[in-house]
């Protein structure tokens, strides 16, 4: 075999390309402010040390209530939220789902990683999503498992991909398989929250769909209370933005946005051998570091310069970052994102995360490698009627343009090989487009730090001014689907 070491070594000495850019970081500062105190509370938070962390940002003299400040306490408080289970609760919490649990087996699942945990001052405290992960990543719990897992939707999945293929084979267009969509999306504040009161401001953001490429006909039915605000198509987050006057806090306070529009499939041909190269006038900032959360640290420099190896073309550049994520970046429950201190570094590090996290240990991969990539997401609405929120991503190859790249989908198990790799510049019909980015201001801009400072996907909502986190209000989206391959 050939040693490559004299070509990593080159690759990596090679200037990255890293320009400056202003985007926003779509994190806490807590995660990005350079201020000393906030700093040293980082370092502290990183160890486990949160009560540590908590008295010295509220220590005076001056800064204490700083933005910076009362994001990072704000921070730790969601930390502690994802991760409220004691060693007790976890056993409870586990028994109906494991046969014959014992505590012994979660010290011993918990040292091999198996069940996820952090150690906060002192004490392990478990993931509050368990035991998603560990009938993931643990055989033995696997094994005894009593409560059967989900039906799948992949088998549904793989019929319409298949259907895709075929229809665009067979009329030559890109655009194939038309689902309308009709969606009914609610945010409910509950009765007597804390601090709402008779005459209190509520702003509501709620997600709406972008025209782009195959998603069309964009239409909003109904809305209410009052007419909302629609961002401008082509926003990086395009929001329903609603403001509403509490009457009486002992009542919910409800928004509701009724809206359709049209999803294609998009199954453009590609081939290598048709893949040009970049133009020279093309934006840099979608091959630019963005910290903290897309950043060319010296181990991911070192992974993408080996996985791309000798290769020039840049659509086989992409293709073989989009295997390598699938084939080692396993799949489960992640965090909430604003708790993870730089995600793609979180990725390549545990080898784990959910599709946001593959998606921007991709991105940045890509970047890396000098392939242009950026961020995209909204919500997934399988052909079995399943329905959730999705992050997913695109790489920039010319001829073609903006590509979909979905590393968390991935490879698909199949005979066929346009199936197995549909996701890596296709994508199917059942999506909605909300997102262009992350990160980025919402509009009208927010006052309070959001729920989700980098992805926008269960609205967000605050009451004179202070933002309501995602446990202190309810949302629900449904939807139906019409289309002509049913």
């Amino acid at each position: 075999m050939m040693n490559r070491t004299p070509l990593i070594l080159a690759l990596l000495l090679m200037p990255m390309i890293a320009y400056s850019t202003d985007a926003p970081p779509g994190a806490a500062l807590i995660w990005t402010s350079n201020d000393p105190l906030i700093v040293r509370a980082r370092e502290l938070v990183i160890a486990g040390q949160f009560s540590e962390a908590e008295a010295l940002l509220r220590q005076p003299p001056a800064g204490q209530a700083s933005p910076a400040v009362a994001e990072s306490l704000e921070t730790i408080r969601r930390i502690r939220q994802d991760y409220a289970l004691t060693p007790a609760d976890i056993v409870k919490k586990l028994q109906p789902s494991v046969r014959d649990l014992t505590a012994t087996d979660v010290e011993r699942w918990t040292k091999s990683r198996e069940l996820q945990s952090r150690i906060i001052d002192g004490q392990v405290a478990y993931f509050r999503r368990e035991p998603s992960n560990l009938f993931r990543f643990c055989p033995d719990a696997i094994g005894r498992r009593i409560t059967p897992p989900s039906a799948s939707s992949e088998p549904a999945l793989i019929d319409h991909l298949t259907k895709v293929i075929a229809e665009a084979n067979r009329t030559g267009k890109a655009e194939v398989m038309p689902i309308a969509h009709r969606v009914r999306y609610t945010l409910t504040i509950p009765a007597n929250t804390p601090g709402a009161k008779a005459g209190s401001l509520v702003r509501a953001w709620l997600p709406y769909p972008q025209e782009y490429r195959q998603q069309s006909d964009v239409k909003l039915i109904s809305a209410g209370p009052g007419k909302p605000i629609v961002a401008d198509n082509g926003s990086p987050h395009r929001t329903l933005y609603f403001e509403s006057t509490i009457q009486d806090p002992a009542k919910p306070a409800t928004f509701e946005a009724v809206y359709s529009y049209v999803s294609h499939a998009y199954y453009p041909t590609l081939d290598d051998a048709k893949a040009q190269p970049l133009p020279a006038e093309f934006d840099p900032q979608y091959l630019a570091e963005r910290s903290p959360h897309i950043r060319f640290s010296p181990q991911l420099k070192q992974t993408a310069a080996e996985i791309i190896g000798s290769e020039t073309n840049p659509l086989a550049k992409a293709r073989k970052l989009f295997h390598w994520v699938d084939a080692n970046i396993a799949y489960h429950a992640e965090e909430e994102y604003g708790i993870i201190p730089a995600i793609s570094e979180h990725a390549i590090k545990d080898r784990r995360g959910d599709c946001g996290v593959q998606g921007t240990l991709y991105i940045t991969l890509c970047r890396a490698a000098g392939v242009p990539a950026r961020w995209q997401s909204g919500w997934e609405t399988r052909p079995n009627g399943d329905h959730n929120m999705h992050d997913w991503s695109e790489v920039y190859v010319a001829p073609w343009g903006w590509l979909p790249v979905d590393p968390s989908y991935g490879v698909k198990k199949s005979d066929d090989s346009a199936v197995r790799d549909f996701y890596f510049g296709h994508q199917d019909s059942y999506r909605m487009i909300v997102n262009l980015d992350y990160g980025q201001p919402l509009h009208p801009a927010k006052q309070s730090l959001r729920s989700e400072p980098t992805d926008f996907q269960r609205g967000e909502v605050e009451v004179d001014g202070r933002n309501l986190y995602f446990n202190e209000y309810d949302y629900d989206f449904s939807f139906t689907q019409n289309s002509g391959e049913r």
